[in-house]
């Protein structure tokens, strides 16, 4: 099965953080950075290191998406989020990585394909790209994420880390 992704702001943010960003593009067999979304984290500090990431690496997905696609403005989304579920409605078979609720409320309406931060991680760890999800996921909370433990805690028993 092809992995076709379209990688949102928060992902990249918190994954550059916890230096596991590298996950996104070994997991996946095509991924789309929106320009929008390139946009947003352009903006941030010049020594953050997911803005040293897109500058270097990152920059080679970055895609225009275009016109945000009118189903999409009407929900008053972030540029970023916006621009990932816009590519997707004229590429069905992508599945947007996107972390934030209203977003996802969104996507579930339009019935758009999503995968979070946590879900990227468990990924990595079935695939045998990471050695332990716990680890991992702690530093997510340390550097922002919020998480409902009860998600917390059924990836740590998908991954085999709790009972």
């Amino acid at each position: 099965m092809t992995r076709c992704w379209v990688i949102d702001t928060s992902p990249l943010i918190l994954l550059s953080k916890i230096g596991q960003v590298e996950l996104l593009h070994e997991l996946s067999d095509e991924m789309v950075i929106p320009a929008g979304v390139a946009q947003e984290i352009l903006q941030g500090a010049k020594n953050d290191v997911a803005r040293r990431w897109l500058e270097h690496q990152g920059k080679n997905w970055v895609q225009d998406i275009g016109k945000i696609h009118s189903t999409i403005s009407v929900w008053g989304l972030g540029l970023g989020e916006s621009e990932v579920f816009s590519y997707i409605k004229t590429h069905p078979n992508y599945i947007a990585i996107v972390d934030d609720r209203a977003a996802r409320n969104c996507a579930c309406t339009l019935k758009i394909k999503v995968r979070g931060t946590l879900g990227v991680l468990l990924l990595a760890k079935k695939m045998g790209k990471i050695a332990q999800l716990k680890p991992l996921v702690i530093k997510l909370q340390d550097v922002g994420l919020r998480i409902n433990s009860r998600l917390i805690n059924e990836a740590l028993k998908l991954s085999g880390e709790q009972d």
